[in-house]
């Protein structure tokens, strides 16, 4: 079975309650195909109060972003509740335990990393990254985070695209969605 994969996602919260996720666009098949440059995979859901952005499986992430909408419904919005009942799912479900993929998801008050074991990590530091070029991009929102003044959507931008003139699985084909400090935007 061929696996489409290849994504960086990254995510930074700044103290005036900005919140940013950003991700590229690139879509590759197998370990040698790029089969999609404009790929959107980062988006605001739940009455636009939420940000997802998803690394793995394309076609798995599409599900388990879905299923932590659902979730969200099922608990007012409630962001860590939605991510802990999603996780006991994907642990339980046969089905969902299969899911390969990873997710940022972020709302005003909080960023959450969900895995593919069902966990919910809420990072100590607030930036984060996951997929392919991750490790790139979080090194470089971590310098931009602690030592500039730019805001979270700048630092999330320039993260990825320094993850992309490193990473073969990342493109410069960005994407954001930004949640405001004070309105959303």
């Amino acid at each position: 079975m061929t696996e489409f994969r290849g994504t960086t996602i990254v995510a930074v919260k700044r103290p005036n309650g900005d919140i940013c996720i950003g991700g590229d666009g690139q879509v590759t098949m197998g370990q040698t195909a790029i089969m999609k440059q404009t790929a959107k995979k980062v988006r605001k859901i739940y009455k636009n109060s939420v940000i997802t952005g998803f690394a793995g499986s394309v076609a798995d992430a599409f599900t388990l972003t879905e299923k932590f909408e659902k979730k969200l419904e099922e608990h007012s919005g409630n962001l860590k509740r939605a991510a802990v009942a999603l996780a006991q799912n994907w642990r339980s479900d046969r089905a969902m335990r299969n899911l390969d993929a990873l997710m940022l998801a972020a709302d005003r008050e909080c960023l959450l990393l969900i895995s593919g074991n069902g966990e919910v990590i809420e990072p100590d530091e607030d930036f984060v990254a996951i997929g392919s070029g991750g490790n790139y991009a979080y090194a470089a929102a971590h310098a931009l985070f602690k030592h500039t003044d730019m805001n979270a959507e700048e630092i999330v931008r320039e993260a990825l695209t320094i993850a992309a003139s490193i990473c073969v699985y990342t493109n410069d084909n960005i994407s954001v969605e930004t949640l405001r400090g004070d309105s959303i935007g």
